[in-house]
């Protein structure tokens, strides 16, 4: 039996009496163990010029490849036999690794005020386009070849091996069933070929799981470039989940971590998702909220927020807009001038305006002043008080007109008055 070991004189405490010892002993003693918590140090930020540049040139680069058609590209289709593309450690990102889907009941029965859903579509456009989906791209092109009507800068359908054909036929009956699981080491492969959206068609995207949906989405996200990340959100994720929330009036678990899941790519998420929905003209308040949830959630990069804020203010209004405008002014990133110019117009454009605007556009307003009443000029906030007696609402304008009023404007001078000792 080995030795008690002897106890260091700052083990044993201070001397005390024996009965203040003996009552000590009696109730359990706290610790000090004060926590110390970080806080994200909240002094305001300022952007540099070659970042409001950046922003700049993004925002112009999205409206240029939203006008484009989508469309591979003449080099895509340069083979016309079936062959896989060898891609470089720069153009793709390693698959990521399989992970498990975090409980999140946000996607389930969300209550949605019906008078508010009917002041929204007043907002809608009435000249709607049509969907274009994967299917109606490559039919479209189909149809070119079978006319031969082709010109040489269009691109032309690759013939494909009967066998190619046949076994992604068989993929695509797995992933009609797919719950769970590892999938087809062929579907796997998909973003590795030069022709992916022809073979992505022939597993006919629209009669996939939401499950399958997630895990190709998860892949996609992963082994495609930007560019072609964000064809893939726009042709086949987005109209699943308008047509899912169309007729099921909620969003399945699956599709809603697949749009967590497309975030990975966020250029690819703003140009594929957001932007074609809002400026589709017909975006409902439920796929608004849903949608903005996901943006509300996660982090996006400021370069990418920044440039979907200044297309978003510059873009045709209708309710939707203002929704994802709070949410963007609700994360507090440290805006550029050109940026914020850009929302104060935006607000502005309603000075002349009859109609009753909804409450969501005073929100977006409020939330706007409180969180960049700084940076906004004298003369803008003079034009935005006189906004308001044009546009009013009886619980939310008196707030917006006490921010406006106690704003200390950018061009406002900090220098001190001198004092007169005459």
């Amino acid at each position: 039996m080995g030795k008690a070991k002897r106890l260091k004189p700052s083990q044993m405490g201070a001397k005390v009496p024996l009965d203040q010892d003996i009552e000590g002993a009696k109730f359990a003693k706290s610790k000090n163990r004060n926590k110390i918590r970080l806080r994200q140090d909240d002094e305001e930020q300022f952007v540099d010029s070659n970042l409001s540049r950046k922003i700049l040139t993004a925002a112009r680069e999205q409206q240029r490849e939203l006008d484009s058609s989508f469309g591979p590209t003449p080099s895509e289709a340069s083979s016309s036999k079936f062959k896989v593309s060898k891609l470089s450690d720069d153009d793709s990102e390693p698959e990521e690794e399989e992970d498990t889907l975090e409980p999140d009941t946000f996607y389930e029965n969300i209550d949605i005020n019906e008078e508010d859903e009917k002041a929204l579509e007043k907002f809608m456009s009435s000249n709607l386009a049509p969907r274009r989906t994967l299917g109606d791209i490559l039919a479209e092109k189909l149809t070119e070849v079978k006319t031969h009507f082709s010109d040489e800068g269009s691109v032309k359908m690759q013939e494909l091996d009967p066998r190619v054909e046949q076994m992604y036929q068989g993929v695509r009956d797995v992933l009609r069933k797919y719950r769970s699981g590892k999938l087809p080491k062929a579907f796997k492969i998909i973003p590795n070929l030069r022709n992916w959206e022809q073979i992505l068609y022939i597993t006919d995207p629209p009669s996939w799981s939401a499950a399958a949906m997630y895990q190709a989405t998860r892949i996609f996200a992963s082994n495609l470039k930007e560019k072609m990340a964000q064809r893939f959100y726009n042709l086949v994720l987005l109209p699943r989940i308008r047509d899912d929330l169309a007729e099921y009036k909620r969003l399945n678990f699956h599709l809603y971590q697949a749009l967590r899941k497309s975030l990975f790519k966020p250029g690819g998420f703003m140009k594929g998702i957001l932007l074609p929905l809002l400026e589709s003209g017909d975006c409902t308040l439920r796929e608004a909220i849903i949608i903005g949830s996901v943006v509300a959630r996660n982090s996006i990069p400021i370069l990418h927020s920044s440039a979907a804020i200044l297309k978003i203010a510059e873009m045709d209004y209708t309710g939707a807009n203002s929704i994802f405008l709070r949410i963007f002014f609700d994360k507090r990133y440290a805006l550029p001038y050109r940026v914020v110019d850009a929302v104060v117009f935006h607000f502005l454009r309603f000075e002349r305006d009859s109609r009753e605007l909804p409450v969501l556009w005073h929100q977006a307003f409020l939330t706007f002043v409180q969180r960049y009443k700084a940076d906004i000029s004298s003369e803008q906030r003079d034009r935005l008080l006189e906004l308001l007696k044009k546009q009013s609402h009886h619980a939310i304008t008196p707030e917006i007109r006490r921010e406006l009023q106690n704003a200390k404007c950018r061009d406002a001078e900090t220098a001190e008055p001198k004092m007169d000792f005459d």
